[in-house]
């Protein structure tokens, strides 16, 4: 039967930094024996490119 992760104050904040301001991505948390032992944060932009197209459109009749 696997362990119980054990989650302590520290590692509630470490996760919530990682989440927080994360608009598209990921965050993955890899537990070793019922213990976290790292926190990947993978995190992705997009880009809308109506609004890219008219950005470039006006920079360019300045």
């Amino acid at each position: 039967m696997a362990k119980p992760v054990e989650l302590d104050e520290a590692w509630l904040d470490r996760i919530a930094d990682q989440v927080n301001g994360l608009e598209y991505g990921s965050v993955l948390i890899t537990v070793h024996d019922g213990r976290i032992v790292q926190i990947d944060r993978t995190e992705r932009k997009r880009f809308d490119a109506a609004s890219l197209t008219k950005q470039q459109a006006a920079s360019s009749s300045s």
